[in-house]
């Protein structure tokens, strides 16, 4: 789905949330009466434009209206600091959005799914574990501890190093001066540019290099250190025995190391029915390329079953 600054059919939508305005598209379905719609946000520090769009066509395909927005502090969205990835504020901007969504005339209130990737997968499996307003769950290759992530990226002495680093932003941030920054992927500058190519297993950095320069416009290689700070403490698989009975899939690919596909599939077989486990080839950044469209047929085969 090409778009020149909003995506074929879409609307410009923005939404109160933590104080500010979190702004995003509306896909509509089409239909001629209220009907589903479903919720989503990209990971990390991604960006709607990021292919959102491009998993969204999937479910208009199927009779559901899409909304897609920014994170607070990212994108189109408004807050500060900018580049900070709170999950706090980040998983009331769901709830926010739901509720936004029950005031629109063309969405049915009580048929509302959301869909998350990688860090905001886990934030769909933390918001559908209280919020029940939501009536199916699709989860691709999510964040399901960050502590134990955060384990396998930074050596005890590299953390012990991180936590003088954070305890000094805190000060200086307590003063009014800035918050400290860092890349998102700081070997961007090494990264090939390889239109041609789809499989990018877990390098992040030869996904993000390899999107259209379009897709990139609004997204930026660097985030707050707090956002690594926060990440450790957020823990949203602790609680996924309590998305039951919503319906939930998750989506993983096989050979990830970046959300651990092994952490996943245990937290999956902790959660109640009904559910779906989908297992794709490749690393995380190959649902996002050459695993898409099977990774989006899946998620609307599910939210059309149970949604539509």
């Amino acid at each position: 789905m090409q778009f020149d600054g909003l995506p074929r059919g879409a609307r410009s939508i923005a939404f109160a949330s933590n104080g500010t305005e979190l702004g995003g598209w509306l896909l509509p379905s089409g239909r001629d009466k209220p009907g589903p719609l479903v919720i989503m946000t990209h990971g990390w520090s991604g960006t709607k434009e990021m292919c959102l769009d491009s998993y969204a066509e999937h479910f208009v395909a199927r009779g559901l209206s899409v909304l897609a927005y920014d994170h607070f502090g990212f994108g189109e969205s408004g807050g500060l600091p900018r580049q900070e990835i709170d999950p706090i504020a980040q998983t009331r901007g769901y709830r926010d959005a739901i509720s936004f969504a029950q005031t629109l005339d063309e969405v049915n209130p009580d048929a509302i799914g959301i869909w998350g990737t990688s860090y905001a997968g886990g934030h769909v499996l933390t918001v559908a574990a209280f919020d029940k307003r939501v009536r199916c769950v699709v989860s691709q290759c999510p964040t399901i501890s960050g502590w134990d992530n955060t384990q396998l990226r930074f050596s005890k002495d590299q953390w012990a190093e991180m936590t003088v680093a954070f305890n000094r932003d805190r000060l200086k941030r307590f003063r009014g001066e800035p918050p400290a920054m860092v890349p998102v992927i700081p070997d961007m500058p090494k990264a090939v540019v390889d239109p041609d190519r789809t499989h990018f297993g877990n390098n992040g950095a030869a996904w993000y290099i390899n999107l259209e320069e379009f897709r990139r416009a609004n997204w930026r290689n660097e985030i707050t250190l707090r956002s690594l700070e926060l990440y450790s403490e957020y823990e949203p698989g602790a609680t996924i025995e309590r998305i039951a009975p919503t319906p939930l899939m998750m989506i993983l690919g096989e050979k990830d190391a970046v959300t651990p596909t092994s952490s996943c599939v245990k937290a999956f077989e902790r959660a109640g029915g009904p559910k779906e486990l989908i297992m794709l080839p490749g690393g995380h950044y190959d649902l996002y390329a050459e695993n898409r469209t099977e990774a989006a047929n899946a998620a609307a085969s599910w939210f059309e079953k149970h949604l539509v």
